[in-house]
C-alpha cells in the first residue's frame, strides 16, 4: 500500500515544498531584519538579488502546494478498497486519528498559499518591490503549517494499518453521530437552502459593487470567506443529497467517485480557486495607494474578484442544475 503511486508523489513533495520553503524562511527573515530599499549597501543589494530567486523558489514551491491537496483526496479515496468498512475517502481519512486533521490543515494552507501567490504577483508589479515585508511576513506564518502538515502526513500514512475496521460514510454523516457534521445535517434543510443562496447571491452582488466602483472590497472578501463555509456546510446538508439522490446520504467525498462523474472535482475545484482570489481582493486593499502600485493594484483586484465572481457562479450553477434535475423530490 505505500508504494502507491499517489503516496509517494505525496511524500516527495511534502519534502520538496518543506525544504524549499525553510531555505526561503531563513532569506525571508533576513529581509524582515535589514531590508532597506533607500539603502545601497552591499548586503541590501545581496538582498534585492536573492529575492528573485527565493520567490521564484517559493512559487513553485505553493503551487504545488495547491495540487497537493487535490493529489490527497484522490489519494484516500483510491484506497478505500484496502479497508474493510470503507466506502469513499472518509473510510480511509478514519483509519487513524491523523486523517480529519490532515485534510482541514490541508485546506488552510491551499488557502493561505493562494493568497501569497497574490501578494507576490501583485509585489512584482511594483518597482520598489513595496510589499515585500508583507509576503515574507506572511511566509514565516505559513511555513511552521506546512512543516507540521509534512509531519501529521507522514503520520497518517505510516499509520495506515489493513487490518483496522473502519467506519464508511453513511454511519459517520447523519444526524445520530455526534460532531459538526450532525449539527449540520439536523438544521432543517430549507433553512440551510436559504442561507446558503442568501451568502451566495449576496457575495456575488458585492463582488460586481467592487468590480464596476472599487468599493465593498473588504466586505467582499469577508463574504467570500463566509460563503466557502456555508457553501461546504450546504454540501454536507443538501446538495449531496440531491447528487446521490438519496435523502439520507450526505458524505462530502463519494461524489468524487467515478459513477458520479467525478463532478466533486470540479464543484470543489470551482469553490476553493474561487476563494483565495476573492479573499485577496481584501488583502490587497490596504496597499492600493502605495505609489508604485496605484496604477496596477486596481486592476489586479478587478480581475480577482471577476475570477471569483465567475467561479463561485458556475459553482452556484452546476450546484442548482444537480438539485433541480435530481430524481430526488424531498
Amino acid at each position: 500500500m505505500f508504494f502507491k503511486p499517489g503516496i509517494i508523489a505525496l511524500f516527495i513533495s511534502s519534502l520538496l515544498i518543506s525544504g524549499m520553503l525553510l531555505y526561503a524562511s531563513f532569506t525571508g527573515a533576513l529581509i524582515l531584519r535589514y531590508w532597506d530599499i533607500k539603502s545601497g549597501s552591499e548586503s541590501q543589494l545581496r538582498l534585492e538579488r536573492k529575492t528573485y530567486l527565493v520567490s521564484t523558489i517559493v512559487g513553485y514551491a505553493f503551487v504545488f502546494q495547491l495540487i497537493s491537496f487535490f493529489l490527497f483526496v484522490y489519494t484516500a479515496d483510491a484506497l478505500h478498497p484496502f479497508f474493510t468498512g470503507a466506502m469513499c475517502a472518509v473510510g480511509t481519512l478514519n483509519v487513524n486519528q491523523w486523517g480529519f486533521p490532515l485534510v482541514i490543515l490541508k485546506l488552510i494552507t491551499f488557502l493561505l498559499a493562494g493568497l501569497w501567490l497574490i501578494l507576490n504577483f501583485a509585489d512584482n508589479r511594483g518597482y520598489d518591490y513595496p510589499l515585500i515585508k508583507v509576503k515574507y511576513l506572511l511566509l514565516l506564518v505559513i511555513v511552521p503549517l506546512i512543516l507540521t502538515e509534512t509531519m501529521i502526513q507522514a503520520e497518517y500514512f505510516l499509520g495506515l494499518n489493513p487490518e483496522v475496521i473502519t467506519s464508511c460514510c453513511g454511519s459517520l454523516f447523519t444526524a445520530d453521530t455526534k460532531g459538526v457534521a450532525s449539527e449540520i445535517i439536523s438544521w432543517p434543510r430549507p433553512v440551510m437552502e436559504i442561507i446558503f443562496y442568501v451568502a451566495m447571491v449576496g457575495t456575488l452582488g458585492l463582488g460586481v459593487v467592487f468590480y464596476r466602483t472599487g468599493a465593498m472590497g473588504y466586505g467582499f472578501a469577508v463574504a467570500v470567506f463566509l460563503t466557502l463555509v456555508i457553501s461546504i456546510a450546504s454540501f454536507i446538508s443538501f446538495i449531496s443529497i440531491y447528487c446521490y439522490e438519496l435523502p439520507t446520504h450526505h458524505c462530502p467525498f463519494c461524489i468524487l467517485q467515478k459513477e458520479y462523474g467525478y463532478i466533486g472535482y470540479c464543484l470543489y475545484l470551482l469553490l476553493l480557486l474561487g476563494s483565495p482570489a476573492g479573499m485577496g481582493v481584501g488583502l490587497l486593499m490596504p496597499f492600493r495607494r502605495r505609489p508604485s502600485l496605484k496604477a496596477t493594484l486596481p486592476t489586479i483586484q478587478k480581475r480577482l474578484a471577476l475570477t471569483s465572481i465567475i467561479f463561485y457562479l458556475l459553482f452556484t450553477a452546476i450546484a442548482t442544475y444537480k438539485i433541480i434535475f435530481s430524481n430526488l423530490k424531498m
